[in-house]
């Protein structure tokens, strides 16, 4: 199918990369007009430039901004209007890891997690819902992860928040019904983004033995490339999941049943 997004506008956080940037590009794809928010501007430029090869013509917005900023949300929700006149999808993909083990995390470092996983979220949800509202078919798609429903150690910052996020989803999904507006989140498995690239260079390691560290963890034994997320992500925010709300949909190859 194409053209599953046509007409729509779509405002989306953490689009400089990975997960976002697949979003982004497949949103204007399928006919959205895209606004995209990132703390990297150089990646959101990079982001635009590929969209702009692929999807020539595609009508695409970037703001250079921390999802942390409640003023900033709100002056992104308001340059997305004055671009494309309304808002009908909200992705809220932007997040933040920290790798301290839950005995050592201060609350310095649990406040900088939740600035950005709950609070970022809670501050673009404030701001897009009077246009989603009125959109009469609006959709948030949350983005959290597959630990947020099974554990493991050393992540416990980004886990606890990712976990929050499907509660809030619930909660809003529920506010927001009679406005016409789902709320859902999708939790991803492993996905090899240029995060995980970048760091696993970083420590002096080949990519081939990063692609080889998920071979046991999911039931498919490997990463999810960043597309394999961005598809659920555009069926929620279609017409395609109009009676879906207030579902965590999990996609990461099985990795939770194990």
């Amino acid at each position: 199918m194409s053209g599953r997004l046509e007409g729509k506008v779509a405002l989306l956080t953490g689009g400089g990369g990975g997960i976002g940037a697949a979003t982004a590009a497949l949103f204007c794809a399928e006919g959205a007009q895209v606004f995209i928010v990132d703390m990297d501007g150089a990646a959101l430029e990079r982001t635009a430039a590929l969209i702009g090869e692929d999807t020539p013509g595609a009508k695409l917005k970037v703001m250079t901004a921390n999802v942390a900023d409640q003023v900033a949300a709100k002056s992104a929700a308001t340059q997305c209007l004055a671009a494309f006149g309304r808002i009908d999808v909200l992705v809220n993909n932007a997040s933040m890891r920290n790798y301290s083990a839950f005995a050592d995390a201060t609350p310095e470092e649990w406040q900088a997690v939740l600035n950005v996983n709950m609070i970022g979220n809670a501050n673009f949800c404030r701001a897009a819902l009077p246009s989603l509202r009125a959109s009469g078919k609006g959709a948030i798609v949350n983005v959290s992860s597959c630990y947020a429903v099974k554990g493991r150690k050393g992540m416990a910052l980004y886990d606890a928040t990712k976990a929050a996020i499907i509660a809030m989803t619930r909660t809003l999904a529920f506010e927001e019904a009679a406005s016409g507006i789902r709320v859902n989140v999708v939790c991803p498995g492993s996905t090899l983004t240029e995060f995980h690239i970048n760091r696993t260079i970083a420590a002096g390691k080949s990519v081939e033995e990063l692609k080889g560290q998920r071979q046991d963890t999911s039931l498919l034994g490997r990463w999810a490339d960043p597309i394999e997320i961005a598809r659920p992500i555009l069926w929620m925010a279609s017409e395609e999941a109009s009676f879906i709300t207030g579902t965590a949909l999990v996609v990461d190859g099985g990795l939770h049943i194990k």
